[in-house]
Formats: C-alpha cells, structure tokens, sequence
C-alpha cells in the first residue's frame, strides 16, 4: 500500500505558504503564480491553518469584502488537519472525503514535511490500480 511518504518522494515536498497577517490578495497572487489551489498558513516554522481558492469565494467575495484588506488569518480553515509520511493513500482519501478538503499538510515530528492534494492521491490510486490491472491480465494470459 502507497504511503504519503512515497508520494513526497515522486512530487516533492515543495511548500507554499502565507503569514497570516498578510493581506488575502497575496495568497491568491502566490497561488496564481503556483497554479495551486491552496496555500499553508504559517507563523514562522508553526502551522497555523491553510487557505484555499474556496475560502477566498465564500469568506470574501461572496461576504463583499476587501481583499486587500482583509488579513488571511480572517478566511483561514483552523484548525489544520494534516496526516504523516506513514500514513496510507486510503487514509488519505477516506479523509479528504470525510472533512470535505482538498489539501492535506504532511507534519512529521511537529514540522511540515509537504503537502499532499486530492490530485495527487487520486493519481496514485489510478497508476497503483493500473499496474494490479497489468499483473492480473499477465497472470491471467500466462
């Protein structure tokens, strides 16, 4: 079974993250300029919650609010959940549908090891189904 672990090793653990104290409009910039949906909010190396494009829909433009004013740590989802490098894709997914999110911070031993999206757990059951599909018609045809 795929751990996060496996698929930090094959995406990388690149983090992207805001001070929660910045205005929203530069979390949406950074996402923009990442194509990514979601950014970690980070006080120095703690993490303190996790912004996302639909925060940004339903706490600020839906509520007619500033995003230049409005500080990130208005619109933030916290608490965070995260999971491990042990944890299992299942898991993972059981999660991301269960709470409704789309992003889910790696935090190995209190610090932030990456981050996972439901992109790229759905990729890796796909590729891991694909390749038991594979075995199976090999045993199968021989």
């Amino acid at each position: 079974m795929l751990q996060v672990k496996h698929l930090l090793a094959d995406k990388g653990n690149r983090i992207y993250s805001v001070a929660p104290d910045e205005p929203v409009l530069a979390a949406i910039r950074t996402m923009a300029d990442h194509t990514i949906g979601a950014l970690l909010v980070m006080r120095g190396e703690e993490l303190v919650g996790i912004v996302s494009e639909r925060d940004y829909a339903r706490k600020v433009i839906l509520k007619g609010r500033s995003s230049s004013d409005t500080p990130v740590q208005d619109i933030m989802t916290s608490p965070v959940i995260s999971v491990n490098p042990a944890d299992t894709v299942d898991t993972c997914m059981r999660l991301c549908t269960d709470s409704r999110v789309r992003h889910l911070p790696v935090v190995e031993n209190g610090k932030v090891v990456g981050v996972v999206s439901i992109g790229d757990l759905v990729k890796a059951v796909i590729s891991e189904q694909g390749a038991e599909i594979e075995h199976l018609q090999r045993y199968i045809a021989g």
